[in-house]
């Protein structure tokens, strides 16, 4: 089936974009930050690519190729960061001199010249990322069927034993919600339950999204928005890149703990896989910062030996079990042991998803240790692709510094530093002479002959403490005084001083006005104002009851 032809939209913008050759394929990757809605068209001559970023901003490139394609194997894949283009030549080994068929070069693309070759040296690595990806992934076919298919991952065909209203609490960035919806039961499935210390796998349910996945004694249950038919026969597609995350942070685990106990003798007595970065507790009350250059140092040495990981399934009886480490099984825990073995390093217990070599992790950092509870430690890590991820996003920082501060990197901290004293004597400068203007403003006003019994001010800048100078240096027994500060149509703050009864009757009026929060006692009615636009309504309705209006403004 053909897709749909993709039309240039009206408003569009390029995503700069990188690619290196090799000896059978053409690799590119589109700088897109968390693109949506992604449409690719890979035609033998050409591509085109439409998306939005983070932004909404809606992306569109379009470039005629050096040479023609094999379209049936080529394909795409979508990143957080980025959009990864595999590119199969025609003619393999024959070398592409730049991508683009004109000899001008769009403005928009860059050679990658950190996975540019020299084919001598080069074995077949164009698909090679692809191919890693397929070696891992024959760890984690289920009982029934073979691997899935590399496209999406997933290609697992199930039944619906049963589904059942249900609800989802959540927090998201801080806001918790609660969603309806139903509990799924599948047949069998490849989407792996919260536990052991890993989150759950997320993915489709035929078309509906799995936001959580939980277990009940045997069970997977799986929450989703949409129900479905008892017996459907459905596809079910996990999210690779969520769960290859997973997998390379659990692994990365395994291996930091088994080589601290083995190098320091520290135990690792529980760890939490966190959103951005993963943290260990050990059981020690502090880790010395050689050790930890030592420890780091160990654990991608044998990243780089490619060393294997296998899983092994053990009846619950069988000696081995006794030699594995491990942290006791669940109360409900039927059937056999499941092992994760690293060749020569470790044996453990865990029900898991796990890279089937450690050379998959990449690499691993270990950011530095912070006190833990009862006398621990907990070390905290990055494992595979979040340590990209972390280099990239300090290296974005720190050219945003470089612009800002105006200095080389090295010289961040010295700068950041003169910039916080330099706030620190501005802000203080800044109170002193606030205070001062405070005092003039109300002695402003006492010596005038022509005043009244109210007095309004309003000032954008100033405090709680700017206005309750000029409350205290005007004789609020006799005068009404209504002072506000902060955005002139937005928030701020405000305070009414003057005679008791009339404040306490003209407090909760104002308050009203100003759609804001406060309180009042002793003659002083203080707080925060949501509509500071009003302020001329409550000046015209102070002005009315004091029926002597007086008001002064800067």
């Amino acid at each position: 089936m053909n897709k749909p032809k993709i039309v240039r939209p009206e408003e569009c913008q390029p995503a700069h974009a990188v690619w290196f050759d090799r000896k059978k394929y053409v690799t590119m990757n589109f700088k897109v930050q968390k693109p949506k809605d992604v449409q690719v068209d890979i035609q033998p001559d050409k591509i085109v690519l439409c998306c939005k970023n983070d932004e909404d901003d809606v992306i569109y490139n379009e470039l005629y190729f050096y040479d023609t394609i094999q379209i049936n194997d080529s394909r795409e894949r979508v990143y957080d960061r980025n959009i990864n283009i595999l590119l199969r030549k025609v003619k393999p080994d024959f070398s592409w001199p730049r991508l683009q068929k004109d000899l001008a070069k769009p403005s928009w693309l860059a050679v990658d010249f950190d996975n540019w070759r020299d084919w001598e040296h080069e074995e077949d690595e164009g698909k090679e990322e692809y191919d890693r990806y397929a070696d891992m992934i024959l760890d984690m076919a289920a009982k029934k069927g073979g691997a899935p298919d590399m496209d999406d991952l997933s290609d697992f065909v199930t039944s619906v034993v049963s589904c059942s209203p249900a609800e989802l609490k959540r927090e998201i960035n801080g806001k918790k919600e609660t969603l309806k919806g139903f509990n799924v039961k599948l047949q069998d499935t490849i989407l792996f339950p919260e536990g052991g210390g890993q989150p759950d796998d997320h993915g489709l349910i035929g078309d509906v999204q799995a936001l959580r996945v939980t277990r009940q004694g045997p069970d997977a249950i799986h929450f989703v928005c949409s129900s479905l038919e008892k017996g459907q026969e459905v596809l079910v597609k996990v999210d690779w890149e969520r769960r290859f995350d997973h997998m390379q942070q659990h692994s990365g685990q395994h291996l930091i703990t088994a080589l601290a106990e083995t190098m320091f003798g520290y135990k690792t007595t529980s760890w939490e896989l966190g959103r951005q970065r993963s943290t260990i507790e050990l059981d020690t009350p502090c880790v010395k910062p050689a050790q930890l250059q030592e420890l780091e140092e160990a654990i991608n040495e044998k990243i780089r030996a490619h060393v294997p990981v296998t899983v092994q399934l053990l009846s619950i009886d069988d000696p081995a079990v006794e030699k594995v480490r491990s942290r006791g099984l669940p109360d409900d825990h039927a059937g056999p042991i499941r092992i994760i073995d690293i060749e020569g390093i470790d044996a453990n217990m865990c029900c898991g998803t796990h890279v089937s070599n450690l050379g998959h992790l990449q690499m691993i950092k270990l950011l530095g240790t912070e006190k833990g509870k009862k006398n621990k430690t907990n070390l905290i890590f990055l494992a595979g692709n979040r340590v990209l991820k972390y280099a990239e996003k300090s290296f974005s920082t720190e050219r945003s510094l470089v612009s800002l501060l105006k200095t080389g990197p090295d010289e961040h901290v010295e700068a950041v530093d003169k910039l916080q004293k330099s706030a620190k004597l501005l802000q203080k400068t800044n109170l002193s002479l606030l205070r001062d203007m405070a005092v003039l403003i109300a002695q402003s006003f006492k010596n005038d002959p022509q005043r009244g019994n109210f007095f309004s001010f309003y000032k954008k800048e100033g405090d709680n403490e700017f206005m309750n100078i000029i409350a205290n240096e005007i004789n609020t027994e006799e005068t009404l005084v209504f002072l506000t500060v902060g955005e002139e149509k937005g928030p701020g703050l405000f305070l009414l001083a003057g005679p008791s009864q009339t404040v306490t009757e003209m407090g909760p009026r104002v308050l009203e006005l100003l759609q804001g929060k406060g309180a009042g006692k002793n003659g002083r009615f203080q707080g925060k104002a949501n509509n500071m636009a009003r302020r001329g309504e409550v000046e015209a309705l102070l002005q009315q009851h004091c029926k002597q209006p007086t008001r002064g403004e800067e």
